[in-house]
């Protein structure tokens, strides 16, 4: 894949490799983002679908369950380092966007960056915890969830696609 563009077609590298930002605007108006490289795209109910998992205690979290819609950001590969940042850093403790440098605009009530290269704007349409006793590979418990922190994960339908 050409580092300076990103492949849309390519989605295990954009999730998995390059990341992506999961940001949404809670009811009071307040804007929060996190990295995050577990996800995926398909179809789904005869729709274009993207589907994220985020942790309980990730502030993030109540910003997409207050929305109705939120945004998935890719960037080019430069904002790796700020990538990074956003993953690290709490909103709770700073407003990360702002440090970051990141322009916020709003489409369809959802957060898009200025920087990004592909913004998916995305309608929440189910949301489920995942259960212990229903992973098959039991492996990946202790693996990834030590605590049994599950994460819950997001199905949305793709409204929108902005590419800069």
């Amino acid at each position: 894949m050409d580092k300076k563009h990103i492949n849309k077609d390519d989605v295990f590298s954009l999730i998995g490799d390059r990341w992506m930002l999961v940001a949404a605007t809670d009811k009071y108006g307040n804007t929060n983002a996190m990295t995050a490289s577990w996800g995926g795209l398909g179809v789904l109910w005869g729709k274009k679908v993207a589907f994220v998992f985020i942790r309980p205690q990730r502030y993030t979290k109540k910003f997409v369950d207050d929305a109705e819609n939120f945004s998935l950001s890719f960037f080019e590969e430069s904002y790796k380092p700020m990538l990074g940042y956003m993953g690290k850093v709490s909103g709770k403790d700073e407003d990360k966007i702002k440090k970051s440098g990141l322009t916020v605009q709003y489409k369809d009530g959802a957060p898009v960056f200025k920087e990004a290269s592909l913004t998916l704007i995305c309608r929440k349409m189910y949301r489920q915890t995942l259960e212990e006793d229903c992973f098959v590979d039991k492996t990946n418990i202790g693996k990834w969830y030590p605590q049994k922190d599950y994460h819950d994960m997001y199905v949305a339908e793709i409204v929108d696609e902005i590419i800069r």
